[in-house]
C-alpha cells in the first residue's frame, strides 16, 4: 500500500480526527496548515529511494494523529497545529517519491473527516470517532510491520515468482 492517494488520504483522515478533539478556533489555522505543508511536500524534489522511509514516517503519523483522538481533554490549538503540519509534510512527501504529486493533493478532502466527528462528539457518540481512530492505528501498525517482513505477497517477489 504505497501508491495513490491511499496513503495520504490516511494520514489527513487521522489528522481530520484529531481536530474534532479540538477547540474549534483551532480549525481553521490547522487546515490551512495542512493544505499548505501538504503542497509543499508534494512539490518537493524527493527521490524515490526514500520511500520506505517517506512511507514508515506516514504510517506513524497515522498512529499519531488516531492516538491524538484518545488524549485527555482533547487538543490544544498548538498541538492540533503541529499535528496539522507534521501529517501534512508526510502525506505531500509520500506523493513527492511516488512521482506523483496530485495524489496528494487529492486527498486533501480526508481532512474534512473533522466535521462529522465533531458532530458526532457533539452528540455525545464521540466513542464512534475513538473507534474508527483505533481502526487507522491498527492499519497503521500492520501497514509499518509489513514494511519489515522479509518477504509478503503483494509487496516482494515470493518463490513463486
Amino acid at each position: 500500500m504505497t501508491g495513490g492517494a491511499i496513503v495520504p488520504a490516511l494520514v489527513l483522515a487521522a489528522v481530520g480526527l484529531a481536530l474534532a478533539a479540538a477547540p474549534r478556533s483551532a480549525w481553521r489555522p490547522a487546515l490551512l496548515a495542512l493544505v499548505a505543508t501538504t503542497t509543499l511536500g508534494a512539490t518537493a524534489p524527493l527521490p524515490a529511494s526514500w520511500a520506505d522511509a517517506v512511507f514508515l514516517g506516514c504510517w506513524i503519523s497515522v498512529a499519531a494523529g488516531a492516538a491524538a483522538v484518545h488524549w485527555p481533554g482533547g487538543l490544544g490549538g498548538t498541538a492540533a497545529l503541529a499535528l496539522a503540519i507534521n501529517g501534512g509534510a508526510w502525506a505531500g512527501a509520500a506523493g513527492a517519491v511516488t512521482g506523483r504529486p496530485l495524489d496528494a493533493l487529492a486527498a486533501a478532502p480526508a481532512a474534512l473527516v473533522v466535521l462529522p466527528a465533531a458532530w458526532l462528539a457533539q452528540r455525545r457518540a464521540g466513542v464512534a470517532v475513538k473507534v474508527g481512530a483505533s481502526w487507522l492505528i491498527t492499519v497503521a501498525v500492520l501497514a509499518t510491520a509489513l514494511q519489515f517482513l522479509p518477504v509478503t505477497p503483494g509487496y516482494l517477489p515470493d518463490h513463486l515468482d
